[in-house]
């Protein structure tokens, strides 16, 4: 490979953003042909910009199969430098667009449901104070997260993690982790629940009752069946299977389910529902609620915005449900 001694004066002359937003294109296809059809453009017309491109760089930045094509290494690192670039790009247009109206935008926030169930406050106080900013929630695929962080297509996220943060875990690779409180895990009924009379509980008692858990692998179940294991009982049995917050929380207002939440969830809906939480002692493990976001990348303005406003929101609440989501 070839070395160009001016750097700036060769990519200001020669690489085209087109050229870039092509071949970015072209790696989500896996293929010129997919690329083309998605561009509306004929497959030699994008085959000659790749070879163009190549030509710029001074290395084969593909590998073509009868399958497709997939990057070289040459292609992995013009990708994750090129993507950096676009990003900045995208972010002063928004910088741009935020300086001649410093009150209007777009937020996207990638948030658990049981999150977003006690958000409401924050957001109904934010959207009054700032109509014309939009906040788009997703809480869909929390499992990808992360990568949808690193696409750049969250600003960030809201989330209760497993475990404390720590270095070597490759999930938090290139993220910024900063755990706005420690929620905690607790059992639940219904305030016509029988169980909720009494001042002392154990765990034993509640064995052969109608659960509503979540699925086996989730940080719920695991600290449940820890306390379970510690009594020598094995996991209740599970009559309802559900992340879903409102559905726990209705369903425990018949006064007949048992159910875990983190405590945030149960304070925030204990008016609403009737819920109350029981005295039974778990593990008392910390349960971080985390804002991620990418390292060595500036939020955008109006994220910036929201994300002040949701940590003054939990330092200083002043309202009753405020205060519930900082507990």
């Amino acid at each position: 490979m070839a070395r160009i001694v001016d750097w700036e004066a060769h990519i200001g002359r020669r690489l085209k953003l087109r050229d870039l937003y092509v071949f970015f294109i072209v790696i989500q296809s896996g293929s010129l042909a997919r690329a083309a059809a998605r561009l509306r453009v004929s497959q030699p017309a994008v085959s000659q910009l790749i070879a163009d491109l190549e030509h710029v760089v001074g290395a084969r930045l593909f590998d073509r199969t009868s399958r497709g094509v997939s990057p070289t290494i040459y292609g992995q690192a013009l990708l994750e430098r090129g993507r950096a670039a676009f990003d900045e790009l995208k972010e002063a247009m928004r910088h741009i667009e935020f300086l001649s109206d410093p009150a209007a935008g777009e937020v996207k926030i990638g948030c658990q449901e049981a999150i977003a169930a006690i958000l409401p406050p924050v957001v109904e106080d934010f959207c009054l104070r700032y109509p014309n900013i939009m906040l788009g929630f997703d809480e869909e695929a929390v499992d990808r997260f992360a990568s949808k962080l690193r696409d750049r297509t969250l600003d960030f996220v809201l989330q209760h993690l497993r475990v404390p943060p720590h270095g070597g875990d490759p999930y938090f690779d290139g993220l910024h982790v900063e755990v706005l409180f420690n929620d905690q895990l607790v059992v639940a009924a219904g305030a016509h629940s029988k169980w909720t009379r009494r001042r002392k509980l154990d765990l034993a008692e509640l064995a052969d009752e109608p659960w509503i858990l979540a699925t086996p692998d989730s940080w719920n179940n695991r600290i449940l069946t820890q306390a379970f294991r510690k009594c020598g009982l094995p996991l209740p049995k599970m009559n309802v299977r559900t992340f879903s917050t409102h559905l726990r929380s209705s369903l425990l207002g018949s006064g007949r389910f048992i159910a875990t939440f983190p405590r945030s969830v149960v304070d925030f809906y204990a008016h609403r529902f009737g819920l109350k939480v029981l005295p039974i002692e778990l593990p008392a493990e910390p349960w971080p609620v985390a804002m991620l976001t990418l390292k060595n990348r500036s939020p955008s303005p109006v994220a910036r915005l929201f994300m002040d406003h949701l940590r003054k929101s939990i330092a200083h609440p002043t309202r009753s449900a405020a205060n519930d989501l900082a507990r």
